[in-house]
């Protein structure tokens, strides 16, 4: 069972132990500093730390010793800017996204660009291919200025492959280490937009995609519109029905059961806040054809708390959950979400949780 997590926040990244008495903070790094995403230690303890320093711009910290000890590293960044080149400004806004697959590590960004690392993220280089695709420059930010690019899934028995979510901007993947990328969206609604283009791929507002590891032809996907799953590698997506709600952030795949899956239902678009303010996880163990609420030991009056799309991970066995706030409530299930313990009411806003 997993002994080890992190929470990156808007005032730094936790590093938590679980003790016989439950999970404790053991680590504070980069006190008061927004950490806006986090790669866990691979075998040899290497990681990886995304921050957001305002007008000093974002960074890239790397620990050799699982994150006892830090130091700077280069940030990946675009190549500069054409005169009168359409869309965002070349410019690194935010780490969003950072998995490894085989001896290379990926990042996601705002604005919407890929990025491969195969020095440990010493050095890297932008996917050029999927960035001058000039579908991109239809793609839009949703929430965010600038489209994110924050989903990033490995299959796990073909190295060269590779499935992406953006908001806005669908669902692509290649099978080639990045030279080549298509549209994987089909079956996705988007009824924010015209009805027409209701369901255009490039167009789709995918929240978050991950992958079952063990059976890495399944799917899932929280989508502003609803939630989805594939079960032919993103081929086609199915819409499924969620009670108390289909919309959120959030979605974590169980590793090895590709029928189960967790969401955290919100209340849609302005308001953005648990349904009836009381918190709860939904679990569906049968594909999607039904979902339960699960409620256990989180707050269920007058709670206010949103979940991004990182903010909830599931450990390697299937049984351990973590999950992060907006307000900083932090939480931890051992019995795959049956029951739920508070690890902290006050932390800082916790944009990702990691177990590692």
């Amino acid at each position: 069972m997993t002994d080890r997590a992190w929470a990156a926040t808007r005032k730094g990244l936790f590093e938590l132990r679980r003790r016989a008495s439950g999970w404790q903070v053991e680590r504070l790094s980069f006190v008061a500093d927004p950490v806006t995403m986090l790669l866990p230690p691979d075998t040899s303890g290497h990681m990886l730390a995304g921050l957001s320093l305002g007008h000093f711009g974002a960074k890239l910290q790397a620990s050799d010793d699982a994150g006892q000890t830090w130091r700077e590293v280069a940030a990946p960044s675009f190549p500069p800017q054409p005169e009168g080149a359409e869309g965002p400004a070349w410019k690194l806004e935010q780490v969003f996204a950072l998995e490894r697959a085989g001896d290379a590590i990926w990042c996601g960004s705002i604005p919407g660009g890929l990025f491969v690392s195969r020095d440990k993220g010493e050095s890297w280089q932008l996917d050029e291919t999927l960035w001058g695709d000039p579908r991109r420059l239809q793609w839009m930010g949703g929430g965010n200025p600038a489209p994110a690019l924050h989903s990033i899934c490995p299959h796990p028995t073909q190295a060269q492959e590779l499935l992406i979510g953006v908001s806005c901007g669908g669902a692509w993947r290649t099978t080639d280490g990045g030279q080549t990328w298509g549209l994987r969206a089909k079956g996705m609604r988007a009824d924010f937009m015209p009805p027409e283009l209701e369901g255009d791929e490039n167009s789709q507002d995918p929240h978050l995609i991950v992958r079952c590891r063990d059976q890495p032809d399944v799917l899932w996907c929280q989508h502003h519109c609803g939630i989805f799953r594939s079960s032919d590698n993103g081929a086609t997506w199915q819409e499924l029905q969620a009670q108390p709600s289909s919309f959120g952030f959030a979605v974590a795949a169980h590793p090895h059961d590709p029928n189960t899956a967790w969401f955290v239902p919100a209340i849609k678009d302005e308001r953005r806040i648990p349904v009836d303010a009381a918190l709860c996880v939904t679990r569906t163990r049968d594909g999607g054809q039904t979902f339960e609420a699960l409620h256990t030991g989180l707050p269920q009056q007058h709670c206010y708390d949103l979940i991004y799309r990182h903010g909830l991970a599931v450990d390697d066995d299937g049984e351990q959950l973590m999950m992060g706030s907006t307000t900083g409530g932090l939480w931890a299930s051992g019995d795959a979400g049956e029951s739920w313990q508070t690890v902290s009411a006050h932390l800082p806003p916790i944009y990702a949780v990691k177990f590692g």
